[in-house]
């Protein structure tokens, strides 16, 4: 199984329980836009599928048309090539949250053989409540099985099924959004500060993070230093990208702003040190 770093870490158990391997494409930064020529190069003929987080979590880049165009482009080749169905599993709970009028597109629309895995947990604001579902259209190959395996596994394994109260509470909210405006807003006040103070920033287009450039080769060293000033950071090595921190701004507007004076204290701090 193939995807795109910087990716969610948890790709890794998904794949291994299932008895595969997760095998990451190395970032082109700074854009983090997927590379087709890298992924040609990395399929084999034990590849399985791909994985594609669009917006991309902890980045916040949108992989816009183009990009989606050339990937499939190169997974029908390489079906050819190797006789045997290579799917795309489009996982997509930031959908929702785009920013500035950005277009995130339905991948099945370009690729067939695509499976989509939605969550509720972004698109209402409800993060931890994992609750969402597939889209499996008929025109994935093997479609008929893929159905009956889906649901095989929602019946087996119990952490992918939701509670019937928690499925009738979403059913009365599919039309409800976040709130859009608040997050844009939180996310121009942190990039701005933060490009202020000599941070190099991921511009997002989407969910609600920013990727940012540690101030030091070492990410994990970085994010202890930035404990010191009452900052917690998520490790870019944690998402197979060293380098980089993640920073989530789905908190207060409060907490916004006064997080700014700390990540310029941060900045100092290492300038200070050189």
């Amino acid at each position: 199984m193939l995807t795109f770093a910087p990716y969610f870490g948890e790709y890794v158990y998904y794949a291994e329980n299932a008895g595969g391997k997760l095998v990451a494409i190395p970032a082109n930064a700074p854009t983090f836009m997927p590379d087709e020529k890298m992924l040609e190069q990395a399929i084999t003929e034990k590849t399985k599928a791909v994985i594609i987080n669009n917006p991309n979590n902890p980045t916040g880049v949108v992989y816009d048309r183009e990009v989606i165009r050339k990937i499939a482009d190169v997974l029908r080749k390489k079906q050819e090539d190797f006789g045997k169905s290579i799917y795309i599993i489009s996982d997509e709970p930031y959908r929702e949250l785009v920013f500035g009028g950005v277009e995130v597109p339905y991948i099945p629309e370009y690729y067939e053989n695509t499976i989509v895995a939605y969550s509720f947990s972004k698109s209402l604001s409800l993060p931890g409540d994992r609750i969402g579902y597939l889209t499996i259209p008929n025109a994935v190959s093997d479609y008929e099985n893929m159905v009956i395996g889906a649901g095989v596994a929602n019946r087996i394994l119990g952490f992918v099924n939701a509670p019937a109260l928690q499925q009738l509470a979403v059913a009365r909210c599919c039309d409800e959004k976040a709130e859009i405006d608040f997050y844009d807003k939180n996310r121009g006040i942190l990039l701005e500060g933060l490009e202020r103070y000599g941070y190099e920033c991921v511009r997002p287009q989407g969910a609600f993070y920013l990727f940012v450039k540690a101030l030091e080769e070492d990410d994990k060293a970085f994010c202890e230093s930035a404990k010191r000033f009452g900052l917690l950071l998520m490790p870019g090595s944690v998402f197979g990208c060293g380098g980089y921190v993640r920073i989530s701004y789905c908190v207060a507007r409060e907490r916004v702003v006064n997080s700014l004076t700390a990540f310029e204290r941060l900045s100092q701090f290492y300038k200070n040190k050189h």
